[in-house]
């Protein structure tokens, strides 16, 4: 049996989208991750077992988590384990080793420069397998194996050059981080009567005249993603997934540490990630214009039917 053991948002979705490409089953999974109306939806019918939530950086978190990894591990009689972070890996890799259990650390495709604070950890755990999505940080520790973002690719300009009707504004469902300066500039810049679905996580929307959902259903924000004309978000791996699943060139947003919105300013590479292979359109809070949001409804992102098969050591 493989534990696959990530947090919510962009680790989740990343992790989902790898797995046919990994070549396992859901039937021979157990997932491993926070309680969430986002991992409700994605995972559905699958076998998950809900971990208490833990921020960013809470170490006293991990360690809390740790006794339940023990006790998951040994109880499901786990084989091998694979994540692509963030805090759950650190509770469940280093329990994994100690009951000599093999483990797999796909690091997240947002980390384009190095490793996160949590692959730098697991790799001075002994025995971890250690994988980048990006080639140009990859070396003999960490080896590439392909990007999640290798499942898509850009279908260029369409003719379509009817009026915006539908807009969906995403700042993902993080408990920690609001992102109020892109809702407070959306609304400014979107025409009145245009319908705007603004699903805000944790974002204090107090004093504006929206409708907001701190979080959506993943098949109700299919549905929404699909019927959009453009997609705004800010540029979470998870947000930028969905988006390019439902055939939708984003307008992403980096959200900034400065403004603390973020622990690190890791979602300006992610979005120079995707802009390089012209699957979204990046701006920053200040700089976007509706104009921008009219070419990007112009464009298309298409799903490829067979993404190359990744390959882990000793697995495939």
């Amino acid at each position: 049996m493989t534990l696959l053991v990530c947090s919510g948002g962009g680790h989740l979705k990343q992790l989902q989208l790898l797995l046919p490409r990994l070549g396992l089953s859901q039937m021979d999974t157990v997932w491993a991750t926070f309680d969430t109306a986002l991992s409700r939806s994605l995972l559905g019918t699958t076998s998950v077992v809900f971990i208490p939530y833990t921020a960013p950086r809470d170490i006293a978190g991990t360690i809390r988590n740790t006794p339940l990894a023990i006790r998951l591990l040994r109880e499901r009689r786990i084989d091998v384990v694979i994540s692509t972070g963030a805090n759950p890996a650190l509770a469940f890799m280093p329990a994994a080793r100690l009951l000599n259990k093999p483990c797999h650390f796909i690091e997240s495709a947002t980390r384009t420069r190095g490793p996160s604070l949590t692959g730098a950890f697991l790799s001075r755990v002994p025995g971890v397998h250690l994988y980048t999505q990006n080639n140009a940080w990859s070396n003999r520790r960490w080896v590439y194996l392909g990007s999640v973002f290798d499942n898509f690719e850009s279908r260029g300009a369409t003719e379509n050059n009817g009026p915006i009707r539908r807009i969906v504004v995403t700042v993902g469902t993080t408990e920690t981080y609001g992102f109020r300066r892109l809702v407070e500039k959306m609304f400014e810049i979107i025409p009145r009567g245009v319908d705007v679905l603004w699903q805000t996580g944790a974002t204090d929307t107090s004093g504006l005249p929206i409708s907001a959902w701190p979080s959506v259903p993943a098949a109700e924000l299919v549905d929404e993603l699909q019927r959009a004309d453009v997609v705004v978000a800010h540029a979470g791996t998870g947000s930028a997934l969905a988006a390019l699943e439902a055939g939708k060139c984003p307008v992403l947003i980096p959200r900034r540490a400065h403004f603390a919105e973020h622990v690190d300013d890791h979602q300006a590479d992610t979005a120079a990630e995707l802009e390089r292979r012209n699957l979204a359109i990046v701006r920053s809070v200040e700089g976007i214009t509706f104009e921008d949001l009219n070419a990007a409804a112009r464009r298309t992102v298409q799903s490829l039917a067979a993404p190359p098969p990744i390959r882990l050591a000793g697995l495939n």
